[in-house]
């Protein structure tokens, strides 16, 4: 059985003062959930929220990292560096990182590498635009997305590998693929991993809906076969709103 893994992305967002003030409102509200809490925070909040988060069920990630160790890379922050002050998860390839930082299959296939290797645990993110959908290269974009963001890696790695299928059309647009579109694209990409590392692996591995994720439409989603959870952006800066999301069920 697949545990569920809600998973919040506050992008840039939320000041050290505000992130304090959020954990210590969530906390007594997801207290007794037996899902995996994790919030993904500005670089800047990290430290505070981990403070914050210490002798609770609430997980801390970032939202990027460099694939390198250390270097002259001005203004990139390392998987050592995170690891280093505690950080627990990373979001990886997220489709504003494609969109408007140049991020490619390449860069995201280094980048969880290099999380693995610094005892990171990665949620990777894929997903078509709207143009590819209504074109009908849904399914062929997502899979091949899947095929270079994993290669290289070993069965053990993809057994701790979070995939978070994001329709770009969907994010921040109040639009939501219904939860059968959704489920689909995850099966999808489970059959895809079957394909590659077998079905036993494929079976065990955690696939996230995101996509204008909120309280209302949180059970319907999480509730079909294949969706293990969810990255939830806007809804994930309102403590109750984002508490709502955790105790779906």
């Amino acid at each position: 059985m697949r545990k569920k893994v809600i998973a919040g992305n506050w992008k840039m967002n939320m000041l050290p003062d505000a992130a304090i003030r959020f954990i210590d409102e969530l906390t007594p509200l997801v207290k007794d959930t037996q899902n995996e809490v994790v919030l993904c925070v500005p670089y800047t909040d990290l430290f505070y929220a981990l403070l914050s988060a210490q002798n609770t069920n609430i997980k801390i990630g970032a939202q990027n990292m460099h694939w390198e160790e250390s270097g002259a890379y001005t203004g990139e922050v390392s998987g050592q560096m995170l690891k280093t002050i505690g950080v627990e998860y990373v979001i990886i390839g997220h489709s504003e990182r494609r969109q408007y930082f140049a991020e490619t299959d390449e860069t995201v296939n280094k980048k969880l590498k290099a999380a693995f290797k610094y005892g990171l645990k990665p949620i990777v993110c894929v997903g078509e635009t709207l143009e590819q959908r209504e074109e009908g290269k849904a399914k062929e974009i997502v899979t091949m997305q899947i095929e270079k963001d994993l290669e290289g890696l070993t069965e053990e790695q993809v057994s701790n590998t979070i995939i978070a299928y994001e329709p770009i059309w969907a994010i921040g647009t109040g639009k939501t693929a219904t939860s059968e579109d959704a489920n689909e694209m995850t099966k999808t990409i489970r059959e895809k991993i079957s394909n590659i590392y077998g079905q036993n692996i494929a079976n065990g591995v955690i696939i996230q809906y995101g996509g204008s994720v909120k309280s209302s439409n949180a059970k319907e989603l999480f509730s079909m076969s294949d969706i293990d959870g969810g990255l939830v952006g806007g809804a994930s800066l309102k403590s109750d709103e984002f508490a709502k999301i955790v105790n779906y069920n």
